[in-house]
């Protein structure tokens, strides 16, 4: 139910995927950009969900490459949304990298930035049939989509 314990490799790829663009992106922020004032709950579940997440993803062995069946469709789907996710960062480095381009929707996803990787993340755990790691995506989900949310709102309703 909660997976087999052991390392995942393709845990760490997925987590490599994910933070290198971070740490870039650490360097190159958007111009305007702010988190002060972001809803302290919201911060709490982003925060209690990115440990979550990333223990999940290097402690079970269940979401490394098995024999082909039609479940490998899971890591398949998961996998091309972290490429997109990749994609997206690409568009934001070559951009003007406005609050705009960070907020932006990629292919028709809101918000990619935040929702691409959740979402990858989720059919990850899907893939490995690790509850643990469903949970740790909706409590990460609920936070980081949450205060990508409101950051839109806020850039909407203040017309920059």
């Amino acid at each position: 139910m909660f997976g087999h314990w052991g390392f995942s490799y393709i845990g760490l790829l997925f987590l490599l995927m994910l933070l290198i663009p971070n740490i870039i992106w650490s360097k190159r922020k958007p111009q305007g950009y702010t988190s002060e004032k972001e809803n302290k709950i919201l911060l709490l579940f982003e925060r209690l969900g990115e440990v979550l997440t990333c223990c999940c993803s290097l402690v079970f062995s269940d979401f490394n490459i098995h024999e082909w069946t039609l479940w490998s469709l899971w890591l398949i789907a998961a996998f091309i949304l972290m490429i997109l996710y990749e994609a997206w960062w690409v568009r934001y480095f070559r951009s003007a990298r406005k609050l705009s381009d960070f907020y932006s929707n990629f292919l028709g996803i809101p918000l990619a930035g935040a929702t691409l990787p959740v979402i990858a993340f989720f059919l990850l755990g899907i893939y490995g049939k690790v509850v643990g790691m469903l949970i740790a995506t909706l409590i990460l989900g609920i936070g980081h989509i949450g205060i990508h949310m409101q950051h839109k709102k806020y850039l909407i309703t203040s017309n920059i």
